[in-house]
This record gives C-alpha cells, sequence and structure tokens, in this order.
C-alpha cells in the first residue's frame, strides 16, 4: 500500500504515534466507484487506550468489524475511533457518489450511521480473521465486483462537483457549484442527496474546514483573518464558527494542540539522535 496522508485525520502527529496508516490505489475496474483502499494497525501497552478524532470526506467507507463488515456513511460530525489493545481495521474509501452503485438504501439514510453490510447491499461479506490484509482487500474486490456496478453520468458528474469544490478556493457557497456545474441550486441539491447523501453547501464547508485544519497540523502560522479570506469566508467569525462546529475546538485551540505535538515530536527526535 501507499503513502500516508493526513487529510481528514486531527492532530495526525499524535495520531502516528500510536497506529500505522497505509493506503492503497483501486484496480482500475473499480477505480470510478473506489477511491482507494486503508488499513490501520495499532500495539498499545496493556491498558493503554488512544482515540483518534477523524473530520470524514463526503464519502462511505467499508470497514472490517467483528464478524464482517460495516458501513459508515458520510459523517457530519468528527469521528471518534477508540484504540486498544493491538489490532487492525481494513478499509475501503469510495469515491464521493461511488457507493450509491451498490446500496439498496436511500443514501440519505446512511448519512451518520453504521450499519452492517448486509442491511445495506442487501449481500453478506465476511472474511475470515486469521488471514492477511492483502487477502482481505481481495476478497472486497471480488465483493464489490460481484455486483456489476454500472457508472452513470450523474455520478460522474457529482464526483467532479466535490473535486471542484475540494480544490478552488473561488467555491464558497452551494451557489458557486452549481454556477460552475450549469444547474440550479435545486438540481444540484438533489444530485448530492441522491448521489452522495448530503447537500453541496455542507460540503463546500467541510472541505474548507478540512483545509484549514491540514494548515495547522502542519504547523503552519495561521493568520485567521487571512485564511478565512483565501478560503471564501465573509470573516474570521464565520470560519471559526465552522470549524469549532466541525472539528470541536476553535481554530485557535487545534493550532495550539498540534503545535504541542510537533513539538514533542522535535524533542523525541532530537533525544534519539
Amino acid at each position: 500500500m501507499g503513502s500516508k496522508g493526513t487529510l481528514g485525520i486531527l492532530n495526525p502527529v499524535e495520531g502516528f504515534e500510536h497506529f500505522e496508516l497505509e493506503r492503497g490505489a483501486p484496480p482500475d475496474d473499480l477505480a470510478a466507484f473506489v477511491d482507494g483502499f486503508w488499513s490501520v494497525r495499532w500495539d498499545l501497552d496493556a491498558g493503554a487506550s488512544f482515540e483518534q478524532e477523524i473530520l470524514p470526506y463526503p464519502c462511505v467507507n467499508l470497514s472490517t468489524a467483528a464478524g464482517g463488515f460495516e458501513v459508515h456513511g458520510p459523517g457530519t460530525q468528527r469521528f471518534a475511533a477508540q484504540l486498544t489493545g493491538r489490532g487492525y481495521v481494513f478499509g475501503t474509501k469510495f469515491t464521493p457518489s461511488g457507493f450509491f452503485a451498490f446500496a439498496r438504501v436511500p443514501m440519505r439514510d446512511l448519512v451518520d450511521k453504521v450499519s452492517s453490510v448486509e442491511a445495506v447491499t442487501g449481500r453478506s461479506l465476511r472474511v475470515p480473521s486469521d488471514v492477511d490484509v492483502s487477502e482481505v482487500r481481495s476478497q472486497v474486490e471480488a465483493f464489490l465486483r460481484s455486483f456489476g456496478p454500472v457508472h452513470t453520468e450523474d455520478m460522474a458528474l457529482a464526483d467532479r462537483l466535490v473535486r471542484l469544490a475540494q480544490d478552488d478556493r473561488a467555491i464558497a457557497r452551494a451557489e458557486d457549484l452549481a454556477g460552475a456545474a450549469g444547474v440550479s441550486v435545486r438540481s444540484l441539491h438533489r444530485l448530492f442527496e441522491r448521489h452522495i447523501g448530503v447537500g453541496p453547501k455542507w460540503i463546500v464547508r467541510r472541505s474548507r474546514v478540512q483545509e484549514a485544519a491540514e494548515r495547522m497540523a502542519r504547523g503552519e502560522r495561521i493568520d485567521l483573518a487571512a485564511t478565512a479570506q483565501e478560503l471564501g469566508y465573509h470573516d474570521q467569525a464565520h470560519l471559526t464558527h465552522d470549524f469549532r462546529a466541525q472539528v470541536g475546538f476553535t481554530p485557535a485551540a487545534y493550532a495550539r494542540r498540534c503545535a504541542a505535538s510537533l513539538r514533542r515530536r522535535a524533542r523525541e527526535q532530537a533525544g534519539g539522535e
């Protein structure tokens, strides 16, 4: 699997002291539906625990769980994973619209919910606990191929617009995204609700908050007023409101947490030399 990525992982420096994350690209025939595969491994001391907070993307994740697989719908709130003992999780991250091809329930019904794969797709997926990650991945790929999924033009449009919202800082509102797509806001909302489960306004805001959080995690010195303007906010107060609502901390408090983790890592590295 590939390199570490941190976007969406809150305070990643501290997190990577407690677990290892690997990512891998999907095969070509599933690339329209699957953004990538990931696995997390941890081995903590007896009695120790660690809580990793994540700010999810607007997409579905399919991950291993006791006795089977779980479908994690698009999350509008930060997600906290509690790690104890020793273990691993293998996951499949879908493109924003990708899981639509496999779901037998409306995508909006998956938002902020964790469900069994059987309840959501109507099919069972179980992998023995003693197989390695490569075998889990192979079986997940076979499971997805068994649906004969079809990638529609509407799905492609939804994915393209989510990428635009994430990459183009001029997109500050749902109206901007609708204008770029050449459709009405109402049509855009219907497209996103049907194929992704969440609306365009939320997707734009999540993209901006994730970018601000990523800059802080890297230890960049942040001028909040300038950052708010750069990310398309009317003022610093609106950025602070969205950031606190999604991350659970004000930008200043989160930046202090990340800076403390970076300083601790620097001290540890210096001590080991």
